[in-house]
This record gives structure tokens, sequence and C-alpha cells, in this order.
């Protein structure tokens, strides 16, 4: 019995993966050629932002509008912040601005609309103190004035300010660019109204937690919009001797870079969602659903502007330059002299057939030969030759 050898057979190429083919331009979507489409689905979206600030207003925080705090010493449990709410509520002297939450493990909080008469302040400490089964001596209660809100408004608008200025010059200096500037601020703005707006639209409260999580949500938006504009800048590096105009080049980057903002973008809203969740549908109140909610619409925001908004926005700024004109002009003139090229007529080809009775007889003067008749009609004419003796001499 003998051994037979095989040869092992080669495995089957493995198919690339979409974000390979996008990289590599195998695939690709024209983000940047259908930007009207993706302006007017931004304006539709930022005016009912707009509206919903105009017509409905945001619903401020006691931080904000002013208000009373009261804080009791009690051991947390799953029913203690319902079993507040229920008795403070059962007063009527709390407005519709009752928000109760848990410190810790030990300490619960109530804030409240601003209550003027010393009785019902009474009350409303009875009332929790008897919720958590503590002394309502050992509730405590704060007065908090409506000037503390102005002044956080008041830092936190300059600080916006400041900060956009700033991110103009940092990026203007970085990519040496100033359109790249102007796209990425506008990009920031739509995230911002967008936000602001959805806080107006579903009446979540307006809180110092809301503010931080804005201003995280700059940074975050201006990070993904940079990753874009770092890639077209390679891409366009050298765009005066390239065969492709900028906004080609721009929507090839955006592409390469597609997969990874959205791996980015899911990344960090999973945990996002999660908080404001539990904010929202767990807790009820406090500041996990008030931040939960400014960082899950920023960052699907600034995302989406990212893509949809920088960079159209920044091609077409571009495209209106100069230099970009002129460019695209002499590829268009490059195009037509290929074009014309390609569709010249080759010159015609006279085919004769030798030996065969049914071919086309063909005049041999256009081929420029003279007959055999005519040769032997005429009279033949050869040149006079010397003798050898001639031609030794």
């Amino acid at each position: 019995m003998t051994d037979q050898l095989t040869e092992p057979t080669a495995a089957p190429a493995k198919k690339p993966g979409i974000a390979h083919r996008l990289y590599t331009g195998e695939i690709s979507y024209d983000f940047v050629g259908h930007r009207k489409r993706w302006y007017v689905i931004s304006g539709i979206v930022l005016l009912i932002s707009i509206g919903a600030l105009l017509f409905r207003g945001l619903n401020w925080g006691i931080e904000f509008t002013g208000g009373a705090e009261f804080s009791a010493p009690t051991t947390v449990t799953a029913a203690t912040v319902d079993d507040v709410r229920e008795a403070v509520a059962a007063l009527g002297v709390a407005g519709d601005d009752l928000s109760v939450t848990t410190v810790g493990t030990d300490t619960v909080r109530v804030q409240t609309q601003q209550i003027n008469s010393e009785s019902n302040v009474t009350e409303v400490k009875a009332a929790i103190a008897q919720a958590v089964g503590a002394e309502t001596d050992d509730v405590a209660y704060s007065l908090i004035g409506a000037s503390w809100g102005q002044q956080i408004s008041t830092q936190a608008l300059i600080a916006l300010v400041v900060f956009l200025v700033l991110v103009m010059i940092l990026i203007w200096i970085y990519f040496r660019e100033f359109k790249m500037s102007i796209a990425a601020i506008v990009a920031l703005l739509h995230d911002l109204v967008v936000t602001v707006g959805v806080y107006a639209l579903i009446g979540f409260s307006v809180t110092p937690a809301t503010m931080i999580g804005v201003l995280t949500i700059l940074g975050y938006s201006l990070y993904d919009t940079m990753v874009v504009f770092d890639r077209i800048r390679e891409n366009t590096r050298d765009i005066a001797h390239s065969k492709h105009t900028y906004s080609f080049q721009a929507n090839s980057a955006l592409n390469q870079v597609l997969v990874r903002s959205l791996n980015t973008t899911v990344i960090g809203v999973l945990p996002v969602a999660a908080l404001l969740f539990t904010g929202w549908f767990i807790l009820g109140t406090g500041p996990l659903k008030d931040l939960g909610l400014a960082l899950f619409v920023g960052m699907i925001a600034g995302a989406y502007s990212s893509i949809f908004i920088a960079t159209p926005l920044l091609a077409q700024m571009r495209e209106s330059d100069p230099d970009m004109q002129e460019h695209r002009e002499r590829l268009a003139r490059r195009e037509a002299r290929a074009t014309e090229k390609a569709v010249r007529k080759p010159t015609k080809s006279v085919t004769v057939a030798v030996g065969d009775a049914a071919a086309t007889p063909v005049d041999p003067a256009t081929l420029g030969l003279v007959s055999a008749k005519d040769v032997q009609a005429g009279a033949r004419q050869q040149p006079n030759r010397q003798s050898r003796s001639q031609r030794r001499k």
C-alpha cells in the first residue's frame, strides 16, 4: 500500500469588508454631490428647533428661576423617591417644578418652586420627615435665588463665545485653511441649536447638568469633524496636479472615514443611552436625565453634521475659489480633448482581392499604379549603357 500525497487546496480568497471597499474607492456614496438634499433636511430640523424655542421656550430649573430646596437624612430604598414625591405633591404648594432626587445612599433632596409662606415651608418639612421616618428638625431648608442662575447663564455664554473664537483660530492654524474653520463652526452651531430645540420640544428642565452636557458635546462634535477634515487635507495636498476636483477628493475622504465615524458614534451613544434610560425611566428626574439627553442628542447631531454639513459646505466654499475654478476648467478641457480623440473616425482602407473574379474592379490610378495594358502599349525605354571598353577608360 503506497501513501499518496495530495497538494493542499488553497483557501478561498476572503472578500474585503465594506470598510476596505469604502477606503479604496471600490464603493462610494456621493455625499458632496447631494449637498442640497442635506441642506434642506437640516433647514427643516433647524426651523422646528427655533420654532420650539420661540413658541414653547425652555423649561428652566429652579437654579435659574429660583426656588426652595429641602434635604433629609434617610436610608435610601427603591421606594424613597416615589414616597417623598407623593407626600410633597399632596400638599399642593410645591408647584409643577417638583424634583426629588437622592444624594448617595443616605440623603434625599427635594426641590420646589419658591415658597414664600413660612407655614408652607413647615408643612413641606413635616411631609418629608413623615415620608422618610425622620424628625422635622432634621429636614434642612435653603432658598435658591434666581440671581445665581443668571450668573451661571452669563458665564456659560461668555465661555461659549471664547471657546468658538479659540477653536476657529486653532483650526485655521492647524489646517492653514480658514474655510475649514467656518465649516466646522457652522456644523457646531447646528448641533447646539438642534440640542436646545429638543429640550424645548420635550420640556425637560434646563439645569446646570444640562449646560455641562451641552458644553461636552462641543468637543465631541469638533472631534468627529476634525477626523474628516484631516483626511480631506491628505487627499487634496497636491490637488493642482490631480485628475480629480476638490469635491471628488473631499467626498472620497468622507467615504474613507465613514465607518470609523459611525463606529465612534455608536460606541459613544450606547452608554449615554443607558444613562438617559436610567435617569428618565428609573429615577424619573435628576441630573442623570438632564445630562443624558444633552449628550444623546448632541452626539447624534454631531455625527450627522460632520458628514452631511461640514464636508459638503467646505467643498462648496473651496470650489468657488479662483484656483479651484481654474483647476476644474483645466480638467474639463482635458476631458474634452480625450472625448474628441475617442470619437475621431479612422482612415478608410481599400482591400483588393487577388485572383477573385467576384471582386470589385479597382481603378489602378486610385492606388497610384499603372495598368499592364498601358505598359505594353507604350514604347519601352531603357537607359543607354556604355560598352566595357568605354567604361574602362
